[in-house]
């Protein structure tokens, strides 16, 4: 869906929404993508009204259409159980029974379904909470500050790193009639949002408080986890296979969908864990209910529901020596055992019985499946209260993590610039920071033109951002391409190969000044090496307070709440130095920011220019990211580096066979068959 175009100025919105009313006259719910499409376009004709009603009314509909889908998909599950005698018709007749219960309870409660399937782009902006951007800003041109301040709170929850919404925070408490009520995240997830008030008011030592919200966020911990299993039985990705050529027998279809389907359901201990933004779980997460409950119950001398809880804990953290010593005090004080809760014992059978089932599952396929075991680390309450023990009746607890915090580089700096003509602009004391570093005339002009026109040709919407047009933001397009692919492009004849070898030499010759500069006593390697141009959109810069890139750190999970980075996967943790060498200037906004850890209080800022480079060290000291490109194309090589050979870059590898073949005038690799052309 395209919001970079509002409609033409003789189409009203009355006009547009009568359109929208008729493509769905059949549905009792409206399709909450066309009803997002209208308030979007309804916003850039300044209709502020109609912006709020239709986006109010897709946020609706998108809730309501989740809600239906797991009401419908248990009760038809309820209806039609796998109970019984079981035979092949058995299980037949349950599925299809199954299916025409779920198509009709679904078109009596939304209409048609086919109106309801989107487009991935607007599930991610749903995903992303962008209609709460929208509406932040209607409601602000509507003087309407509370319910602003709503939205821009919600829109902020999964957006941390934006920092002019961070911004408009901060002036939405200045002002007249907003108090602080209206700051709620008009999305929270309530076995989150318990939990959350339960650590507080046990933090306030408000004991008994904190037991009743601690007991309501497990009620609703596994409501939400039924859900989130109702969910995962829709339609799933056959990433591996092209479903028109798809000519396996029955139960090698049945076997993979499940698969998937088992997989998913899998992870929702990952997904009931995840705070909106975040790309890691919450630590220990469910587990820690317990462990908070069982030291709550101890302080208001509830000793059996204190073991009871302690129990539950030891199921998933079996022989814990913490624990172990609390169970061993209650059970000498009470002078009687106890037995860990059923529902936590339940669930987690469940879980090591899926796990068994998807190892088989993922060996049919031929794919590889690690479990991610998001209990097994020691993660626990942070307070510093004294926990029961059975040997002396008290020890003191120590608040304690498995997760590697990520440390700066404790290199130097200041070594030669390696090249004639480099300037050094700025070291780290000038930046506000450690390990970085600013420098002029890394290239000439006329490199930099060369390699902005080879960008126009060889860049493709995506590529290096697994085919994604806009993963950073919508308002503005992505197009990369990689050194290894240039080079094809130069054998091709589709671009001068002098071009594609510019690419190659210039990236060397940033490698070479950053080993130098940060006078490093290893070989600094490619980890991965992108030129990439970023384009606003047009129609889409009015009222932008995102960001072109969000901040982040390259090697480690930035936590801005925390003030922490986590140096764990999914993050590059072998990327150790980075760097981007710019190839222009002409365009509006796009300035790199560094920040501190909290991801909102900026330190430095980087204007681009044709020949300017910034480095700086990977971790969690550099946070930064990129201001919004409002007009223009701001293009520059983005170059990651690693001091461990084991993660040199692969395609860099054969970058550079090809370079050597091309040296010494041999034929190239058997990886391209094309003959060179004439630009050789």
């Amino acid at each position: 869906m395209d919001h970079g175009k509002p409609p033409a100025a003789g189409l009203s919105s009355v006009v547009v929404l009568s359109a929208v009313l008729l493509a769905c006259a059949a549905a009792v719910l409206q399709p909450h993508d066309l009803l997002y499409d209208h308030a979007v376009r309804a916003f850039y004709n300044s209709d502020y009204e109609e912006t709020v009603r239709a986006m109010e009314g897709a946020l609706r509909s998108h809730s309501q259409l989740r809600s239906t889908k797991v009401r419908c998909r248990l009760r038809c599950q309820d209806q039609h159980p796998f109970d019984g005698t079981f035979s092949d018709l058995r299980f037949f007749d349950v599925v299809l029974r199954r299916s025409a219960c779920l198509d009709k309870c679904m078109e009596d409660k939304v209409g048609a379904q086919s109106l309801h399937k989107v487009s991935e782009d607007v599930v991610q902006d749903f995903t992303r909470r962008i209609p709460y951007n929208f509406l932040q800003l209607a409601y602000q041109k509507l003087k309407q500050p509370e319910k602003a301040a709503a939205a821009a709170h919600t829109y902020f929850q999964a957006n941390p790193e934006h920092v002019e919404m961070g911004q408009n925070l901060e002036q939405y408490k200045d002002l007249e009639g907003v108090r602080e009520q209206h700051f709620v995240d008009r999305e929270v997830r309530p076995h989150q949002r318990s939990f959350m008030d339960a650590v507080r008011l046990y933090d306030k030592e408000d004991y008994e408080g904190a037991i009743s919200l601690f007991e309501e966020a497990l009620v609703e911990y596994f409501k939400a986890d039924v859900a989130c299993r109702a969910l995962c039985q829709g339609p799933q990705k056959f990433e591996d296979h092209d479903h028109l050529s798809y000519r396996y027998s029955l139960l090698e279809v049945v076997s993979d969908h499940f698969t998937q389907v088992l997989h998913c359901e899998h992870e929702c201990v990952r997904d009931l864990a995840t705070r909106p933004g975040r790309l890691s779980p919450m630590e220990n997460y469910l587990p820690l209910h317990y462990d908070y409950l069982q030291f709550a119950y101890f302080k208001v001398d509830r000793l059996e529901e204190a073991l009871q809880s302690a129990l539950t804990y030891l199921l998933f953290h079996d022989g814990e020596e913490f624990m172990t010593e609390n169970v061993d005090f209650y059970r000498e004080v009470l002078g009687q055992d106890g037995e860990p809760r059923e529902d936590a014992a339940r669930y987690l059978r469940r879980h090591k019985q899926e796990l068994e089932l998807l190892l088989i599952g993922s060996q049919i396929m031929g794919a590889d499946f690690t479990e991610a075991n998001y209990w097994s680390s020691t993660g626990g309450r942070n307070d510093l209260n004294r926990i029961p023990s059975s040997t002396d009746g008290w020890m003191e607890y120590v608040p304690i993590s498995g997760k590697k915090i990520a440390a700066p580089q404790q290199l130097k700096e200041g070594g030669p610039l390696v090249f004639e003509g480099v300037q050094l602009v700025q070291n780290s004391g000038d930046l506000n920071g450690t390990q970085r570093v600013l420098l002029d005339h890394i290239i000439s002009e006329q490199d930099c033109a060369e390699l902005r026109s080879l960008a126009q040709t060889v860049t493709m919407a995506g590529d290096g951002y697994k085919g994604r047009t806009s993963p950073h933001t919508p308002n503005e397009k992505f197009e990369g391409a990689t050194v290894l692919k240039t080079l094809q492009y130069g054998y091709e004849g589709r671009v001068p190969m002098k071009s594609a070898r510019l690419f190659y030499n210039v990236s060397e010759r940033a490698r070479r000044i950053i080993e130098s500069y940060f006078m490093l006593n290893s070989t600094l390697h490619f980890s991965y090496t992108h030129l990439v141009c970023r384009t606003a959109i047009t129609g889409q810069q009015d009222h932008r307070n995102d960001l072109s890139h969000p901040i982040h750190a390259d090697n480690c999970l930035l936590d801005p709440d925390a003030h922490e980075c986590w140096k764990e996967p999914p993050a590059y943790t072998y990327r150790d130095y980075s760097a981007l060498l710019y190839l222009n200037g002409d365009f509006d906004g796009g300035e790199f920011i560094f920040t501190e850890i909290d991801a909102k209080t900026v330190t430095a800022s980087v204007k681009p220019k044709c020949g300017r480079m910034v480095g700086f060290s990977s971790g969690g000291e550099n946070p930064h990211g990129v201001k919004a490109v409002t007009s223009g194309q701001r293009c520059a090589v983005a170059l990651w580096f690693t001091l461990d050979p084991l993660f040199r870059e692969l395609e860099r590898l054969q970058a550079d066979e090809v370079i050597q073949a091309l040296d010494t005038q041999s034929v190239l690799s058997q990886s391209f068959s094309i003959n060179p052309r004439d630009e050789l």
